[in-house]
């Protein structure tokens, strides 16, 4: 089964729910009229206002919640690492498999045919043994000791909107392992759907304009996305600059 996500739930308004958070901080109203003559102008303009200062306190006043599918306990050991968000699991003791459990192959498996081939045995081979071992009255809580990482399971993931920015930070760069950047990029673009003003700037350090990697520089995502919004920021500042030479363009970057 391929990779599947689904925005199963949400606060019902993220945006509104942000900034009125970041009102209470910085209005006289008191809290039983702090969300009144709100437009959404206003909405938009204290997002951005709390975004762009880093105040993501904010951010947390709102709820998402994924149901993802087709993906790796691999991937999920992974998942369950951010701290900050919540997880349910299909379970592999109360659920008994039956037939040949599903399984995730990695591209790098199924472009080399003769390696596929071995890998399709060897889990025929697990397949095998744990109907076997449930046949003989081995409880599923034991017999699921013989699966492996590459069984395909399903989750359900709920964050608030800033353990979401950091999640999309790490997992959508190059460096994150391709199946969880997948995962990613699916997440990203449902919750960049319902609250686009939360998350216009969300995905790794480059759509920021910097990289905290050690290979940074010859990242190719980096050089062609980060790079251009650094010249951006550097026109800026030289067209206050009587005289200045013009900045060399995003395409001679790239190409240089």
């Amino acid at each position: 089964m391929a990779l599947k996500v689904v925005l199963l739930s949400h606060s019902p308004d993220p945006e509104r729910a942000v900034a009125t958070a970041a009102r209470n901080c910085y209005s006289p109203r008191d809290i039983e009229t702090i969300d009144e003559q709100w437009s959404q102008d206003d909405v938009r303009s204290m997002v951005a206002r709390v975004r762009d200062a880093g105040h993501l306190s904010t951010f947390e006043h709102t709820m998402f919640t994924f149901g993802v599918s087709g993906v790796s306990r691999a991937l999920t050991h992974q998942l369950v690492r951010h701290r900050h968000m919540s997880f349910e699991q299909k379970s592999q003791r109360y659920i008994k498999m039956k037939g040949a459990f599903p399984y995730i192959t990695p591209p790098s498996i199924s472009a080399r045919p003769e390696i596929k081939a071995k890998y399709d045995a060897l889990m025929a081979q697990i397949s095998d043994f744990y109907r076997d071992a449930l046949e003989s009255g081995t409880p599923a809580e034991d017999a699921r000791f013989a699966l492996p990482n590459a069984a395909e399971t399903q989750i359900v993931v709920t964050a608030n909107a800033r353990a979401l920015l950091d999640f999309f930070t790490l997992r959508t760069c190059n460096n994150a392992q391709w199946e969880i950047r997948e995962l990613g990029f699916a997440m990203l673009r449902l919750a960049k759907k319902t609250a686009p003003n939360l998350f216009v700037r969300a995905g790794a350090t480059c759509v920021r304009g910097y990289c905290n990697e050690p290979n940074g520089p010859e990242c190719p995502r980096y050089i062609a996305v980060a790079k251009p919004a650094g010249r951006r920021r550097e026109a800026a500042v030289l067209a206050t600059v009587p005289g200045s030479a013009p900045p060399v363009s995003a395409t001679e970057l790239v190409a240089g």
